[in-house]
């Protein structure tokens, strides 16, 4: 879809393995404060491989400007990692990705999305606030890292009952 969002057109599609450098460096200059994974290639590359239209972009002029995951986890539509590059925010390509993402999960089966947002990132909360995402109140994240591929996760034990 085409979306004449300033004076050159900017392109909302997903992803193809040919961008993925473009979405690492974008990530890399566009990265929230409290990003805490490393981004790697192999694992946009499994992103793209399990499911078409689970990551979108923004392309202007053959630069990837902005990004969305959107993610179906089966059960509900999850929006992860947005950005836009620093030069061309405010100016409707995060709604506009948004907008493909929604329609995505849509055509999934989700019909309720969530969206990883920073508590304390006022910007971002005020965006997704003005597009229907209020924060809330009653359930909360919780997080953990698990350890590479081929490392041991000790804490579980087989039980007897």
């Amino acid at each position: 879809m085409m979306h004449g969002l300033s004076s050159a057109r900017v392109e909302i599609r997903a992803c193809r393995p040919a961008d993925i450098a473009g979405v690492l460096a974008l990530w890399a200059l566009a990265r929230s404060d409290h990003a805490v994974t490393a981004d790697r290639a192999e694992d946009v590359e499994r992103l793209l491989a399990d499911g078409e239209g689970a990551l979108h972009v923004a392309e202007r002029e053959g630069e990837i400007i902005g990004a969305l995951i959107a993610a179906w986890d089966g059960w509900r539509g999850n929006l992860y990692r947005l950005a836009v590059h620093p030069t061309h925010r405010r100016r409707g390509i995060a709604s506009a990705l948004l907008l493909a993402g929604e329609q995505h999960l849509r055509r999934t089966g989700a019909r309720r999305v969530t969206a990883l947002v920073a508590y304390d990132d006022a910007e971002a909360g005020a965006f997704w606030d003005a597009t229907g995402y209020p924060q809330d109140q009653e359930i909360g994240r919780r997080v953990k890292n698990l350890p590479a591929n081929g490392d041991s996760i000790s804490h579980f034990h087989r039980m007897e009952i």
